[in-house]
């Protein structure tokens, strides 16, 4: 079944989890590039300075407050939109908790909370939007990790919900390709970037969190997610590093445990101390972290070429071709000098 998606430009999209961070960016670019857009956190705030800047810059916005833990507001956020402007072309979820801890330190109530958070969130804004996507056609973007392949230490909670994240998106997709129903469904698994998270998570370990390197800039998740809303796409890797991480996952998973092991404590211990004790927005929305970045600026990449190469098929082909192309003029002059050799070197013989 070919599912064919609308551009850009005359979509109405929901980012689910806009306040800050991945889903911020997105949002922002989305509406530069025409998009109808609603938005939805914890974070009034947040939502509202969101709204204010789209609108700043001649776009369309509205918000909604809703906990992505809560499926009558998750619902809720959908119907709104289509009491509003009549249609949904593009769902995007990225409402997600953190917790930094080691498994003898996290309480049954926080692993239940991040997962209906990460997880359960994920599965009802799928549930909420897809009664109105099959109607119109359209694409379910869910925003996964690279941890649904291979999770961290002190990162047990949040690791679980992005493999149960990954489990769910398997079963669905299947399930609406068999009764032809004409909605992409994608996984963008994001490598480290750098979002507020690291900062806002519950954390309580002695010394604040921070992503293992390399970095990237949310900017790079967004254009993953902009592609997908366009194109249809099963999984998209944001950051190059995190190909790595999947390939390593599905050659060894003994060699990458003890990878993991060697790098996982000593690469995500920063040099700041943290009281142990920070309760973050694990039940609570954190206002004064509604930003695109994290503290991480002047580590984070801009661009990656892994990201640019899957999110721009025509030009890949082109640099695969012309790669061909050069190879066979060198495969070929190096025949040729070969061949002049042997000829020289025959000649010698007969003189």
């Amino acid at each position: 079944m070919k599912i064919t998606l609308k551009p850009i430009g005359v979509q109405v999209v929901v980012i689910f989890g806009a306040s800050s961070g991945i889903g911020r960016i997105a949002a922002l670019d989305f509406a530069r590039r025409g998009a109808k857009v609603v938005v939805a956190a914890r974070s009034e705030t947040g939502l509202k300075s969101l709204v204010e800047e789209i609108e700043a810059g001649g776009g369309t916005a509205y918000y909604q407050i809703a906990d992505a833990a809560n499926f009558e507001q998750v619902k809720a956020v959908a119907d709104q939109t289509i009491e509003k402007f009549g249609r949904l072309d593009t769902w995007v979820h990225s409402a997600g908790a953190f917790l930094f801890a080691k498994v003898e330190q996290t309480e049954p109530e926080e692993y239940k909370r991040l997962i209906e958070v990460n997880l359960l969130g994920q599965i009802y804004g799928a549930k909420a939007a897809l009664p109105y996507l099959k109607k119109f056609g359209g694409a379910l973007i869910h925003i996964s990790s690279v941890e649904a392949w291979r999770t961290v230490p002190f990162q047990s909670a949040y690791g679980a919900s992005k493999h149960g994240i990954n489990g769910f998106i398997q079963a669905l997709r299947v399930e609406l390709a068999h009764d032809e129903i004409p909605v992409a469904v994608t996984q963008i698994l994001p490598a480290a970037i750098n979002t507020p998270i690291y900062d806002k998570g519950r954390n309580k370990m002695p010394f604040k969190p921070r992503p293992v390197p390399p970095i990237y800039h949310p900017q790079i998740v967004s254009e993953a997610i902009l592609y997908a809303a366009e194109n249809p796409v099963t999984d998209l890797i944001a950051g190059g590093a995190g190909l790595g991480v999947v390939f390593a996952e599905r050659f060894s998973p003994r060699v990458t445990d003890w990878v993991t092991e060697k790098v996982g404590f000593v690469g995500q211990k920063s040099d700041e101390p943290q009281t142990g004790e920070f309760a973050g927005s694990l039940f609570e929305p954190l206002g004064e972290f509604d930003t695109v970045e994290g503290r991480f600026s002047d580590e984070q990449l801009k661009s990656d070429p892994i990201t640019w190469l899957a999110t721009h098929p025509k030009e890949k082909n082109v640099l695969l071709a012309a790669g061909g192309v050069l190879g066979g003029l060198l495969a070929w002059r190096l025949l040729s000098k070969t061949r002049e050799n042997n000829d020289a070197g025959t000649g010698k013989n007969e003189r």
